[in-house]
């Protein structure tokens, strides 16, 4: 499920930033990028988000910027260059190599520039960790927005469904008559009203109509999407069962559309899986 979530906090002449992003992903996948003075906390934040985030390809990103008197940069150990550079000038001019770039290649060789490592302190955690519970709460309301959005459309696509089975109630048993009237209609223009048995007739009829009787499909499509509604509604997590039930929705409705041997019915059967297409579009970013 997509989500968005960012908390900063300025203390002193220290700012401290955590960014939070997520994509659509069936697991959760998360990416932590964090400022090495905290990584001993890394696994405790890890654990924070196991718990906050259920889903999603997440990737969170921790800042702290310190003013410049605070900032601890890079030394030179000028002995170690110098004794470096002399004995590569003295190589270079034995060789006869170009010693144009000689200074740069001294630079990168081994303990010559040293970084002081920054330290935190407890109270910076302190923060820090607060900063990070603020992200959280920011990244689960953008969430808990989106998802209303989605459930507002999820609901609409069922209610489009119902509309087209509405629909279909009103037609499905028009087509009894009309089938019989057919059958009958061709049977007397192919060998002749009297040259059939008429009892073996409807023996025949009642087998064939029962063989597209959908009363069924239509009572467990109903079911099918009251459960969806209701289960929308839950406070839990219910991505998957709600999956499974549109899945269902989808075998009862791709039965009638088999079974209807009517062409108004199977045009709004048409309707029903495209609405329901959509459904199963916006639940991959449903938890």
């Amino acid at each position: 499920m997509t989500g968005f979530g960012l908390a900063s906090t300025d203390h002193g002449s220290v700012k401290f930033s955590v960014e939070i992003k997520s994509l659509n992903s069936k697991f959760l996948e998360l990416g932590l990028k964090i400022p090495r003075a905290f990584s001993d906390k890394e696994l405790y934040l890890r654990n924070l988000c196991n718990k906050a985030i259920e889903r999603g390809k997440v990737s969170m990103a921790i800042t702290v910027e310190r003013s410049e008197e605070l900032q601890k940069g890079a030394s030179i150990n000028g002995t170690l260059l110098k004794k470096y550079y002399t004995e590569l000038l003295e190589v270079n001019k034995s060789l006869g190599a170009d010693i144009s770039n000689l200074l740069p290649a001294v630079l990168n060789l081994p303990e010559v520039i040293t970084y002081t490592e920054e330290e935190a302190s407890e109270s910076e955690w302190e923060i820090l960790e607060a900063t990070f519970q603020k992200a959280l709460i920011n990244f689960g309301k953008f969430r808990e927005d989106e998802g209303l959005v989605l459930k507002a459309d999820l609901e609409l696509r069922i209610k489009n469904i119902l509309g087209f089975f509405a629909e279909i109630e009103v037609l499905a048993p028009q087509r009894i008559p009309h089938i019989k009237t057919r059958l009958t209609q061709f049977l007397e223009d192919t060998v002749g009203k009297v040259n059939y048995d008429q009892n073996r007739f409807e023996q025949e009829l009642i087998y064939y109509i029962d063989k597209l009787d959908i009363t069924e499909e239509q009572t467990r499509l109903k079911s099918h999407c009251d459960y969806f509604i209701a289960t929308l509604k839950d406070k839990d997590a219910n991505g998957k069962k709600l999956g499974f039930i549109s899945q269902e929705i989808g075998r009862e409705i791709n039965t009638m559309g088999a079974k209807a041997n009517d062409a108004q019915i199977q045009q709004l059967v048409v309707g029903m899986k495209e609405e329901l297409e959509k459904i199963k579009e916006q639940l991959l970013n449903v938890l």
